[in-house]
């Protein structure tokens, strides 16, 4: 039986119809093609001394040479489907249509998704393949695009955005990230990308260091947040309750605190909106290089427990957040909901 949506659903102050909406990317697309053009031209541009990320390599990866992302002149893909364990607004009752890249430009040593963003499990994608698994997607009924780890191929997917749409793609685009992004990309992206989607990892810089191999992290998460949500404010949904266009902040409670979840929280609350949406996220579990070496990392050498993560939600909720991420969909049928 399907469970009442919870009230930050229903609430007539974050509802856009879907006739309201246009996705971004194909009111820039129809407006102005040449300036559509010239920013691909800009971003393709940015990969031939690279600092597409916060990283700034400088390396020449239009002539394929590899930076800290290890990636080079194409994106590598290392799956792509309607993925149904994202969040209920993206999810829906047919999928988000994930598209997962593969490397990263953060090491975090206990990535659960390590076989791509570690190893590159994977294969190299044009353009016009890129377009086609969007287009695929959106034919199996998926609400959304969602593009996962693209903070270091940003000039390749405005790259394939152009033969998405000439081959009719029109669902909103999900731009799914560590939050390790450069303001160079971001400013690329505005009016491209309907809904941001950042995780924010830690608030201390030392253990971000530990952790993720850059000590940066926290400053610059807290600066692109502030620009997502300059770009597209408050998560607005469908009388469906799917997403539209909007801000998601993610965070994966950690064991003994150590992400920081207070901080973040607060920042949030104070720095961007009460109404950001957030999600509050339960599933850390020792993986990838922490599971090798748990005497290393001992303070996160575990999952987190359930104290830990009802002690985070009401930290959120402590800090005046107040639209806070819930399982509401029925798991076993996915079926659409009423309108409310």
């Amino acid at each position: 039986m399907l469970q009442q949506a919870p009230e930050y659903i229903r609430d007539p102050r974050w509802r856009l119809t879907r006739d309201d909406f246009t996705p971004a990317y194909l009111k820039l697309y129809e407006a102005d093609r040449s300036a559509f053009k010239e920013r691909i031209e800009e971003g393709l541009q940015q990969l031939r001394n690279c600092r597409v990320c916060p990283r700034d390599c400088e390396v020449d990866r239009i002539n394929d040479e590899h930076g800290k992302c290890r990636t080079g002149r194409w994106p590598y893909v290392g799956s792509y489907f309607p993925h149904f364990g994202e969040e209920d607004c993206l999810r829906g009752w047919n999928g988000s249509g994930t598209i997962f890249f593969s490397f990263c430009n953060l090491k975090c040593v206990f990535c659960q998704n390590h076989e791509l963003s570690w190893e590159g499990a994977g294969e190299a994608v044009t353009p016009d393949e890129l377009s086609d698994m969007m287009i695929e997607l959106q034919e199996r009924g998926c609400h959304n695009i969602n593009f996962v780890t693209p903070e270091h191929v940003v000039p390749q997917l405005l790259e394939a955005l152009p033969p998405a749409i000439e081959k009719g793609l029109r669902l909103p685009i999900v731009y799914n990230t560590s939050a390790f992004d450069s303001m160079h990309s971001l400013e690329l992206m505005e009016n491209i990308v309907d809904i941001y989607m950042p995780d924010f990892k830690f608030w201390d810089p030392d253990l971000s260091r530990y952790y993720t191999t850059e000590r940066s992290y926290p400053e610059v998460a807290r600066a692109v947040i502030k620009e997502m949500y300059r770009q597209v404010g408050d998560l607005m949904l469908d009388d469906d309750g799917l997403a539209l266009r909007g801000l998601i902040v993610r965070h994966l409670v950690m064991p003994n605190g150590t992400g920081g979840a207070e901080d973040i929280f607060r920042f949030l609350a104070e720095d961007i909106s009460e109404d950001t949406y957030v999600t509050v996220m339960d599933q850390y579990r020792p993986d990838a290089q922490v599971q090798r070496k748990p005497e290393r990392y001992d303070k996160i050498s575990r999952p987190t427990n359930r104290q830990e993560f009802r002690e985070a939600r009401q930290a959120a909720r402590d800090a005046g957040l107040h639209r806070l991420d819930e399982r509401w969909r029925d798991p076993r049928s996915f079926r659409r909901i009423p309108q409310f």
